[in-house]
């Protein structure tokens, strides 16, 4: 694992970071919720960011993309972040663009890769189908109809699901569901017959929705992989989807600590700053520590996914389970750092603590990691 950026990096760390606290600060965020926003995102934010290269970063040159790798990626994430910012890059780009390009046969390849990569296709991974994160509990029954399938069931928490033009969906053609034998992926035209999509509003403010398939048709061809056997596919594309998350979690971490930082350095309680007190000292050491071991956690699995190393899937769980603790500890500290105004709608630190609370469950939180953790572990 390299220990610093290279100066390509540096470059691109500093770009996103600007361009998001320009183009999505916080307050865009806020807009698209008080105004019910049908998107959730913006479409024009979108464009810029696939005119930059982002959308295709981690595509190879001959599918439109930049083939900067999942590092580049995640510092892009990690800028998101840090303001919040509500893009399909995790659902399209991290989710979906990853399922194509470790599954997909050439055909799928260049129809899917180059139109995400152009801003052109806002895509959706459909798993879960509980309360929980529970990737292998999946019932959605996918029947065989002459050359085809027909699709039965229901997904839930699906991101950006109710905008997606195209969705790859999990389904079972074997087994019964908590098996890994019997999965297969899906790729699935969004607007086909008999698919019924409801948006759920998020605490975060973000983009998800519950997806209801009714004998939904689809042809030989829009099997992603091998049938049967997407459940390996399936872990590889997550554990892409937890290290991003996990980057972009560090981003919101950052932020929060020094949000907190710049307001201990300048409220004032009993006529002296309130960072001068020991305790609050204390309390901010801990967050600046956290957080420094959570970089090196994010740094080494986004590495490990471009070097493609073994241990892929153990950094997963760690970076997940410790961006899960470490970001619900800072955001709970900014909040109660920040007094009563902390509390109010009107402070920003509010939306990270409740960007905290969804970034935790989704793809599975700390306690789901950690079991993953010792089992991949052999205990």
């Amino acid at each position: 694992m390299a220990l610093a950026l290279t100066e390509e990096q540096q470059l691109l760390k500093q770009t996103a970071l600007d361009f998001f606290k320009e183009k999505a600060p916080v307050k865009t965020l806020r807009r698209l919720r008080d105004t019910k926003d049908a998107t959730g995102f913006s479409r024009d934010l979108w464009r810029e960011m696939a005119a930059l290269g982002w959308a295709g970063i981690v595509f190879p040159e001959e599918y439109g993309g930049s083939d900067f790798g999942y590092l580049g990626l995640g510092l892009v994430l990690e800028a998101a972040g840090r303001t919040l910012a509500a893009t399909p890059l995790v659902s399209t780009v991290l989710l979906c663009g990853s399922a194509v390009m470790l599954a997909g046969n050439e055909a799928q390849r260049r129809d899917v890769l180059p139109a995400v990569a152009a801003g052109e296709r806002i895509m959706a991974l459909a798993i879960d189908e509980g309360p929980r994160h529970q990737p292998l509990q999946i019932a959605l029954k996918a029947a065989k109809a002459g050359d085809g399938y027909k699709l039965s069931g229901e997904k839930v928490f699906v991101l950006d699901g109710h905008i997606a033009d195209q969705l790859i969906v999990a389904a079972r053609t074997a087994g019964k569901p908590g098996e890994a034998a019997g999965i297969t992926l899906f790729l699935v035209d969004a607007a086909a017959k008999g698919i019924t999509r409801t948006r759920t509003f998020m605490v975060d403010s973000r983009n998800a929705a519950r997806i209801r398939f009714d004998a939904v048709a689809v042809g030989a061809d829009a099997v992603l992989g091998e049938v049967d056997r997407g459940g390996a596919v399936l872990e590889q594309v997550l554990d892409r989807g937890r290290i991003g998350l996990a980057a972009e979690m560090l981003g919101s971490a950052s932020e929060v600590f020094e949000r907190t930082l710049t307001y201990l350095k300048t409220r004032k309680q009993f006529g002296v700053l309130i960072g001068s007190f020991q305790a609050l000292k204390h309390r901010a050491a801990e967050m600046f520590c956290e957080i420094e071991l959570a970089k090196s956690v994010v740094l080494d699995a986004l590495s490990a996914l471009d070097e493609r190393r073994n241990d892929v899937a153990q950094l997963a769980s760690l970076a997940k389970a410790r961006l899960a603790d470490t970001l619900f500890l800072v955001s709970n500290e900014g909040v109660q750092m920040h007094g009563g105004i902390g509390m109010t709608d009107e402070e920003e630190i509010g939306f990270f603590m409740k960007r905290a609370r969804v970034a935790q469950a989704t793809f599975g939180d700390a306690a789901f990691h950690r079991d993953r953790y010792a089992g991949l572990e052999g205990f």
